[in-house]
């Protein structure tokens, strides 16, 4: 495959490549541009070039070319769902919601952007009068993760260019095909200009460096782990980018004595097992009244054992392989972690060894009880599908124990008592939390977390489109 550079389709000027693999087999998928400084150089230089005719087009204009985008996405719904099958291990039945709702991250983009407006702004000066306008940053680096990489992609150019910007987009290297398909579909719709989106493909932290500290580079969004997201913004502190980090969770779940366990269960399996707990909202610890442990666990291994790992081109798959070798043994090195310091593991915990799944990246749904404060399982984010369980015995010891962590991205609380739960999460320290339901979002809202969870800005949403906004404000003398 080639990448896509100001509407043309090239080779990167080295001849270099590199292959994605599938992690079911873990054979070789494809093989695409592996770019260096001279087509990142390219690639900015025509954002930059596009950016002064795309930034002073009317929002109704930008907005119908993101519903021309949205539909040609939609067209290709299922074809992308094959491809996230493939090359990145989500069952390709349920990874055609997500490509959808990549259709829709165009749509709401179009139309939420349509209602932003500057404002007049009334200060103590009667002889001045105040506009703040909201104006486009620029050109954008756009740096995406593995665990969702078209729904992610879609989001940020959506945001991005919605908002009159221009940008370069670099897809997660394991999962580059997936880019270059959906830089193909923009490709087909002819009304977006040439430059305004680009899509290069390479190595992770060669290609984050060069779009971090490039010069013409006046933004960066970026999500992933917390580690790289501090090497990103460290890369990019010499010129002062903007920079909009999505960054990593330990998210924690409060499940108080009155909770219904079955419906909580049948929630908490689905997000922790759902694309195999690689997810930032994932839940991360669980905090169990110590009165209702038992009967929880019971009811939720029930739940998790409907999670059985399979070929995920296959329609009654629930559940697939890990995106790589190395983020397997990533995971499993926190499982063995964590029965090392003491923790019991209760179920999984192993590799798939045997059959005709033993090739892949398949790891049963794995979960640890007994797992206490001072445990590299109880702080670090696994993004796997790894559950962590501990008890509380009050309510005030559940909160303390939420926010002792160094991140702040989301949190459940589940309870019959709603105003008990509003007033709890009061206390936590995160982005956003929720009452008996787990991360339902939609487009319309913004996501993102405070901590080391995120900065810069949310995704999504009003609040979304105004992270890749300036505001200029304009004076003007009333006097005569």
């Amino acid at each position: 495959m080639k990448m896509w550079i100001n509407g043309e389709w090239c080779d990167a000027e080295s001849g270099e490549t590199l292959f994605t693999i599938n992690p079911t087999t873990n054979e070789k998928l494809g093989e695409v541009p592996s770019a260096d400084q001279a087509d990142v150089d390219k690639a900015v230089a025509a954002a930059r070039a596009a950016f002064p005719a795309w930034s002073a087009r009317t929002q109704m204009d930008r907005s119908n070319v993101l519903m021309k985008i949205a539909g040609a996405l939609a067209a290709k719904a299922q074809e992308m769902a094959e491809w996230d099958a493939l090359e990145h291990g989500l069952p390709a039945k349920l990874a055609f919601g997500p490509s959808m709702a990549s259709a829709g991250n165009f749509a709401t983009a179009a139309m939420l952007a349509r209602g932003i407006n500057g404002e007049l702004v009334k200060v103590s000066n009667p002889n001045a009068m105040f506009i703040m306008d909201r104006v486009p940053t620029g050109v954008f680096a756009l740096i995406n993760p593995w665990n969702m990489p078209l729904f992610l992609m879609a989001n940020k150019v959506a945001l991005c260019i919605a908002t009159g910007n221009t940008c370069v987009l670099k897809p997660p290297s394991c999962n580059s095909i997936i880019g270059l398909k959906f830089a193909e579909v923009m490709a087909s719709v002819p009304e977006l200009p040439k430059g305004v989106v680009n899509v290069i493909t390479g190595k992770g932290g060669k290609m984050g460096k060069l779009l971090s500290a490039h010069p013409d580079i006046d933004g960066i969004s970026f999500t992933g782990a917390t580690d790289t997201g501090s090497t990103i913004i460290a890369d990019a502190a010499p010129t002062c980018k903007k920079c909009i980090m999505e960054l990593g969770g330990k998210n924690p779940v409060i499940i108080r004595p009155d909770a219904n366990l079955d419906a909580a269960a049948e929630v908490l399996t689905h997000h922790q097992f759902f694309n195999c707990g690689q997810a930032c909202g994932s839940p991360g610890r669980y905090y169990i009244h110590e009165s209702i442990m038992d009967d929880f666990l019971k009811v939720f291994l029930e739940k998790a054992a409907k999670y059985v790992p399979g070929d995920p081109m296959k329609d009654g798959t629930v559940m697939g392989p890990l995106v790589t070798t190395s983020h397997l043994n990533s995971v499993l090195h926190y499982i063995q972690t964590g029965i090392d310091e003491g923790a019991t593991l209760v179920t999984g915990g192993k590799k798939i060894e045997e059959g005709e799944l033993a090739k892949g990246n398949f790891l049963p749904p794995t979960v640890f009880t007994n797992v206490t404060p001072d445990m590299t399982i109880y702080k670090e984010e696994i993004f796997g599908p790894v559950a962590v369980m501990t008890t509380y015995t009050d309510e005030e010891e559940a909160v303390k124990l939420a926010n002792d962590n160094t991140y702040g991205l989301t949190a459940s609380i589940w309870t019959g008592n709603i105003a008990r739960a509003l007033k709890l999460g009061r206390g936590l320290t995160v982005g956003t939390f929720s009452i008996n339901q787990h991360n339902c979002l939609g487009p319309e809202v913004s996501w993102g977390g405070v901590r080391q969870s995120g900065v810069g800005g949310r995704e999504g949403g009003t609040c979304g489109l105004l992270a890749f906004l300036e505001e200029k404000v304009i004076t003007i003398s009333l006097d005569e």
